[in-house]
């Protein structure tokens, strides 16, 4: 099942978002990934405050299985999505949101601390960005480094060229926001704080071939191997490939 196309015109297609889509829902052993990704928002989902919960880049997931009150929107018009804008400018009042969640958007979003600003307006104080992205460990940078279309520049500065909703990307973004820029996050963002960030999943990703490749294990051998990354997880830091960051509104 390998999906092919030129990464520079072909990416910014609403139907390169649905193949994947397709594709993820096909694969049993790379749905399970998801299913666990958002199981984690699920956790983080407990005790918010009352508002509506917003999914960014909702286009190739299916999120609306397990958390069926989430709006889903995408910056592309897509049928299967509630809402089509930029997450640097949200349709939404003040303190109306009580959790956004997005998985590997973050890194593709132009102007991100335009988002953050949206993100500290839209939310309700208690409420909370969840976010599962590509990580900054050493595995990761030799594989997306070499290994990936994405360019990954831990160097690079707040903002990236926005030449297209898929194609414009820098993986860092979350590392350099959250980690390598925390102090200058906290001061430009005020209201919020950066509750944890957590990284995993080392090996499992690379396992299920992704939206582009073949699985290189078959699909009943996902606990096995979902077992042998909880054995390694200590060793999170140094091999995980993706990263959950939760940050929280602290104040109105």
């Amino acid at each position: 099942m390998a999906l092919k196309y030129n990464i520079t015109t072909h990416l910014d297609d609403p139907n390169t978002t649905l193949l994947h889509r397709e594709i993820i829902l096909s694969k049993p052993f790379l749905k399970r990934i998801y299913t666990d990704w958002y199981q984690i928002f699920r956790k983080e989902l407990t005790g918010l405050p009352e508002g509506q919960l917003l999914e960014i880049g909702s286009g190739g997931g299916f999120i609306k299985e397990l958390i069926s009150q989430v709006i889903t929107s995408d910056i592309m018009p897509l049928e299967c999505c509630d809402m089509t804008f930029s997450a640097e400018s949200m349709p939404f009042q003040n303190n109306e949101l009580s959790a956004v969640l997005m998985i590997n958007v973050f890194h593709h979003i132009p102007k991100p601390h335009l988002f953050l600003s949206e993100a500290q307006r839209t939310l309700k104080k208690g409420g909370k960005i969840c976010m599962i992205e590509p990580a900054n460990s050493p595995l990761s940078r030799f594989i997306y480094k070499n290994y990936h279309h994405e360019p990954f520049d831990e160097k690079g500065e707040w903002e990236i060229e926005s030449s297209g909703p898929l194609s414009g990307s820098n993986q860092a973004l979350p590392f350099i926001y959250f980690e390598r820029d925390a102090k200058k996050f906290h001061s430009a963002f005020p209201k919020l704080r950066l509750k944890s960030i957590q990284y995993h999943t080392p090996f499992m990703y690379v396992l299920s071939g992704g939206v582009s490749r073949k699985a290189l294990v078959p699909d009943f051998s996902y606990s096995f191997f979902k077992g042998m990354e909880y054995l390694f997880s200590p060793f999170s830091r140094q091999i995980g490939l993706f990263q959950t960051i939760v940050v929280e509104k602290t104040t109105d």
